[in-house]
């Protein structure tokens, strides 16, 4: 009654049907040999603000910058390098934050590295922080979880405070501990 040739009919046609050119003359389905996906584009290297430039106003990017020269503005970045010679006067935003100069300003990161040469005079906000011996910080230091986004409050749930800058009275024991 069932005859191999009829069941195997239906695969074959198929088969066929597949090869041929739709109306627009291409094959209706890839062969399978011929789709090749492309390689994931290469980070472009950072963008490097050399020694001698000026920079009034702010610079934003969804990549990576190295300052040499002088930004007087705010800077947004993924990893931001200050180098030796740079100076930022303004608000530093970036996911790293790697200072080897000087900033005037808030610093706000996920990762912020002082190095032993970084001059910094303003707040730090971020997630994880790193101060080499030898750097030079004139502000205060606060963690949170989202460091990026301005928008927050600042203060974080049980927060000491006196370190907030409340208008209760420190304990006693901090002020035996610093004279």
């Amino acid at each position: 009654m069932f005859s191999k040739s009829k069941i195997n009919e239906p695969a074959s046609k198929t088969t066929t049907d597949d090869a041929k050119p739709t109306a627009t003359g291409a094959p209706s389905a890839p062969v399978s040999g011929d789709y090749k996906p492309s390689a994931p584009k290469p980070k472009p290297p950072a963008s490097t603000l050399s020694a001698d430039l000026h920079i009034t106003g702010n610079i934003k990017t969804s990549g990576d910058i190295q300052v040499e020269g002088t930004v007087e503005g705010d800077i947004r970045a993924h990893l931001l390098t200050i180098g030796e010679s740079a100076t930022i006067k303004g608000e530093v935003t970036a996911d790293d934050v790697v200072i080897n100069g000087r900033i005037v300003g808030r610093v706000r990161g996920l990762k912020v590295r002082l190095t032993s040469t970084a001059r910094v005079e303003g707040d730090i906000i971020h997630k994880t922080i790193a101060i080499e011996s030898g750097a030079h910080f004139e502000g205060s230091v606060q963690r949170q979880d989202d460091p990026l986004n301005p928008g927050r409050s600042g203060k974080s749930p049980g927060a000491n405070p006196a370190a907030t800058g409340g208008n209760q009275a420190a304990p006693a024991s901090k002020t035996d501990a610093v004279g």
